[in-house]
């Protein structure tokens, strides 16, 4: 079982634009699409798609459309009831694959809420494989949130604590490296690597594998045991105590990159769940996120809809710097 953790799940809705978006004007969309979504959400999805035993954590009342929306789709899932409604986001996609993003805040959860999910985390992740931390942090939530329901699970389930994975920004992701989170593993992608280790400036790390197998490396000296650094059209990045390796898909028509990143991350899980090595869990990776950005919306990919035979993986020079990765 894989546990996925959503603390500000979204309505998400995707706008087709048939020619480039230009403020001010009035344009006519050729397509809409919606989903459930948020981070954690949207690696829910992927992993179901992909024929894993996934389940969806997330705050809601029962008939908030997000939830509603996952009933639809057979998605597993157990909420929190909250009363307010969940966000709403909107995405515009050129015709060049280009993204456009207005992302609302999410509802507040007050301090019981907050501890109530984390209770919920703890009873459902104990012997499950994975727990995925995933997206932003909605108002109310501290932004150490992340690092104390990673404290509370290990010390509260032991032996029996899943893996854990975390795949967060800005100050969410910040805060929980600096307080010790150290997930098994960090799935950033070239700018956050760079934000975390003060390595490379923006998405420069895409083009420089050598900075970004260092940015990755001082992560594991910090405890981190996997990175896992999706860098766009370039591919990916692992690094790991082993080695580290890159990834990269032939080229493809991006139609939306919207939750390409969590696609990737669902599919680094289904291989390693299934017992691949570190290259072919980062071979079907990107395999996932690939397949993600050339579907519309936000639209998961299938098993059967990826492409790691495609995907050429070749090894990098690493520094050694942690335990072994899960």
């Amino acid at each position: 079982m894989i546990i996925t953790l959503t603390a500000n799940p979204s309505l998400d809705r995707t706008i087709e634009l048939a020619a480039p978006l230009a403020r001010g004007a009035v344009q006519r969309a050729t397509a809409n699409h919606q989903e459930s979504g948020g981070k954690g959400v949207n690696v829910c999805r992927a992993l179901s798609a992909g024929g894993a035993e996934a389940l969806a954590i997330l705050p809601g009342h029962e008939d908030d459309p997000v939830l509603t929306g996952l009933h639809s789709a057979g998605v597993p899932y157990r909420n929190l009831p909250i009363a307010a409604a969940l966000r709403s986001n909107v995405t515009l996609t050129e015709p060049d694959g280009t993204t456009t993003k207005i992302n609302e805040p999410g509802p507040a959860l007050n301090q019981r809420e907050a501890h109530a999910l984390i209770d919920l985390v703890v009873e459902l992740s104990d012997d499950a494989r994975w727990l995925v931390l995933a997206g932003s942090l909605p108002p109310g939530l501290a932004p150490d949130y992340y690092a104390e329901v990673v404290r509370t699970v290990r010390n509260r389930l032991g032996d029996r604590a899943p893996l854990i994975a975390l795949d967060a920004s800005e100050a969410a992701l910040i805060a929980a490296i600096e307080n010790n989170a150290a997930p098994d593993l960090l799935k950033p992608n070239a700018e956050e690597l760079s934000q975390l280790t003060g390595i490379g400036v923006g998405d420069s790390l895409e083009d420089q594998q050598d900075l970004a197998v260092e940015a990755a490396t001082r992560l594991l000296a910090r405890g981190v045991r996997s990175v896992l650094a999706t860098l766009g059209s370039k591919g990916a990045l692992l690094v790991t105590a082993d080695g580290a390796w890159h990834a990269q898909h032939p080229p493809i028509t991006a139609i939306s990159t919207v939750g390409a990143g969590d696609s990737a991350l669902a599919g680094y899980l289904l291989a390693q769940t299934r017992g691949a090595s570190a290259p072919d869990c980062l071979r079907q990776a990107v395999a996932h996120g690939s397949a993600a950005a050339s579907l519309p919306g936000s639209t998961v990919p299938a098993l059967h809809q990826t492409t790691p035979d495609a995907v050429t993986v070749r090894a990098l020079a690493s520094t050694h710097a942690s335990p072994n990765h899960p």
